[in-house]
C-alpha cells in the first residue's frame, strides 16, 4: 500500500514522490493485513451504483438502463420499467439507494428531457413505479456531467449529487439543480424544511444545500458525526473531495460571473479570487485527474474510487476532517480497471464495481487497511 502525506489543505497526487520544497517525503503505511478482494459476481456493463436488502441481495444499476438483483452469486435481472431511460456518453441509469423500509429504492437517471429521480417498489425480482421524486433535473443531449447519485442521510433526508452538464451558468444559479448537492424529503422530494434557502420563492432553490459544484459522483456521511463529505470531477486537474457545509459556495464558475455563455473551463474548482467565501476541498488531487468517483466510510476512512485512476483512495481524517494522510490498496491499484460505486455493507464489508464496459464486476472487500 502507497500512503500520501496531505501537506496543508490540498493534497496533489502528483507530487507524492517528490516532496515540496521543504516539505517531507511521503509516509509508508503498513502493507494491509488479510486486505481481500472477492469476486462476486460478474457481466455488468457499467455498474454504477449498488444498494443491499436484508436477505443478503445486493441491487445493481447499470448505466443503459438495466437493473441486476444478485444473491449468492447469482444474478438476476428485476423486471422494471425504465423504457424511459436515455443512455448516452456520461448519462443513462445512474446512482441508486434503498430506502429504510427495504421496500422502496430511489433512482436517478437521464430521459429525453431531464434528469430525475424516480421511486420504484420491489416485489421479489420486480419494482412498480410509485413517484416520480423530482423530475426538470438539466440534462446535456450528449449526456456530459449528468451526475447523479441520490443517498440517505441519517435525518431520513435526501441527499442528491448532480452534474453541471457543462452548461456555464449552472453551479452559480441557485434555481438551476444542476452543478448542486441537494438536500429533498425523501418522501415527496420537496426541498427540505430547514434547507439553507427554504424560504425562496423557487421551488428548486429550495432543495439547494450547497452550490458552485461542477460534476459531483458521491455524498457520504461520516458515522457518529454531523459530517458530509462529496467527491467531485475536476476538468484536467484538480479533482475535489469536500466537506460540505449548509448553503455554501464551493467556487466552480465557468461562466466567469456570468460573463460568458461558454462553458470555460481553465477557471479554478475553487475560485477564491472570484468567490473569497467559497469553501476550499479537503483534497484536491493536483495534476493528473484521477476521475474519483463515489465515496464511503470503511474501516474508520474514507474509501473514494477512481475511475481514469483505476484505483482505490483511503482517506485518514482528522476529528475536524481535515486530511491526514491518502493510502492507495495494491489490490486494488490497476488491477480491475475503472472502479465507480462503493458502498459499505451492514456486515461492514466495502462493495465496489468496475466500470470499464463489458463483464464489469461486482467486488467485495474485507480485512484491515
Amino acid at each position: 500500500m502507497r500512503a500520501l502525506v496531505a501537506a496543508g489543505l490540498v493534497l496533489g497526487l502528483a507530487a507524492c514522490s517528490t516532496p515540496e520544497p521543504g516539505g517531507t517525503a511521503p509516509s509508508k503505511a503498513p502493507a494491509p493485513q488479510g486486505l481481500k478482494v472477492e469476486e462476486v459476481a460478474g457481466g455488468f456493463q457499467h455498474g454504477w451504483d449498488l444498494g443491499f436488502l436484508p436477505d443478503g441481495s445486493v441491487l445493481v444499476t447499470e448505466r443503459p438502463g438495466r437493473i441486476k438483483l444478485v444473491k449468492d452469486g447469482r444474478v438476476t435481472p428485476l423486471e422494471v420499467d425504465l423504457a424511459n431511460v436515455q443512455a448516452r456518453g456520461e448519462g443513462g441509469l445512474m446512482g441508486l439507494v434503498v430506502h429504510p423500509d427495504n421496500q422502496r429504492f430511489t433512482v436517478c437517471y437521464n430521459t429525453a428531457q431531464d434528469v430525475r429521480l424516480t421511486t420504484f417498489k420491489l416485489d421479489g425480482t420486480k419494482a412498480t413505479k410509485t413517484k416520480d421524486l423530482v423530475t426538470g433535473m438539466p440534462s446535456n443531449p450528449s449526456g456530459r456531467h449528468s451526475g447523479c447519485r441520490p443517498t440517505l442521510a441519517p435525518d431520513g433526508t435526501m441527499f442528491v449529487a448532480t452534474g453541471d452538464i457543462a452548461q456555464a451558468r449552472n453551479p452559480q444559479d441557485r434555481t438551476s439543480l444542476g452543478g448542486k448537492v441537494l438536500r429533498i424529503d425523501a418522501e415527496t422530494g420537496e426541498g427540505a424544511k430547514d434547507n439553507p434557502f427554504a424560504g425562496s420563492s423557487n421551488a428548486d432553490e429550495r432543495r439547494v444545500y450547497s452550490y458552485g459544484h461542477r460534476n459531483v459522483q458521491g455524498v457520504v456521511f461520516r458515522p457518529g458525526t454531523d459530517q458530509v463529505f462529496s467527491s467531485e470531477h475536476g476538468p484536467d486537474v484538480d479533482d475535489e473531495v469536500n466537506l460540505l457545509q449548509k448553503g455554501a459556495n464551493y467556487g466552480w464558475d465557468p461562466s466567469k460571473g456570468g460573463t460568458q455563455s461558454r462553458y470555460d473551463e481553465s477557471v479554478p474548482m475553487t475560485d477564491l479570487q472570484r468567490f473569497p467565501d467559497a469553501v476550499p476541498a479537503v483534497w484536491s488531487s493536483g495534476s493528473p485527474t484521477e476521475a474519483i468517483c463515489q465515496a464511503a466510510f470503511w474501516n474508520g476512512k474514507l474509501a473514494v474510487t477512481a475511475l481514469k485512476g483505476s484505483k482505490l483512495l483511503l482517506f485518514t481524517l482528522d476529528d475536524a476532517g481535515k486530511v491526514q494522510n491518502v493510502a492507495i490498496p495494491d489490490e486494488l491499484n490497476d488491477k480491475y480497471g475503472r472502479l465507480r460505486a462503493a458502498r459499505t455493507a451492514p456486515d461492514g464489508s466495502l462493495y465496489v464495481t468496475t466500470s470499464n464496459g463489458t463483464d464489469d464486476k461486482l467486488l467485495k472487500l474485507t480485512g484491515t487497511v
